[in-house]
């Protein structure tokens, strides 16, 4: 036997349609998708006429945010840069390392004041 019955051919015959139907189903219409009105909360619809295309404060945003980037780019990223080399290669003492006061020894004269240090006392009865 060779080749399909013409059970068979009927069968595939009748699927070929239905697919092609099915194919011709999913197709949209001019009216579809059919979605119900957006309804905005009070921040969306802020935003929405905010940022409306070709609006004015829409410019203005995009501007700020231009020049912002810009000087971001230009000034501060390189002025950083320069500080930090200057900071921590080039300068003898860094920036903010504190030094501390020279040692003070009883006797010794305290150069603002012109004061001398008093010796210690002896606190013998104490534990410390």
């Amino acid at each position: 036997m060779s080749g399909y019955s013409e059970d068979e051919k009927l069968r595939l015959q009748q699927l070929r349609a239905l697919r092609r139907r099915w194919l011709r189903d999913q197709e949209l219409s001019e009216r579809e998708p059919v979605l119900p009105p957006r309804r905005l909360g009070p921040v969306d619809a802020f935003w929405e006429r905010f940022l409306q295309p070709g609006g004015f404060w829409r410019h203005q945003v995009f501007k700020a945010c231009q020049t912002g980037g810009f000087i971001l780019a230009r000034v501060v990223v390189p002025f950083w840069i320069i500080v930090y080399y200057m900071k921590y290669h080039v300068m003898k003492k860094p920036h903010g390392v504190i030094s501390s006061n020279p040692r003070i020894f009883p006797g010794d004269r305290i150069l603002e004041t012109g004061e001398i240090m008093p010796p210690l006392k002896d606190e013998r009865d104490e534990h410390h």
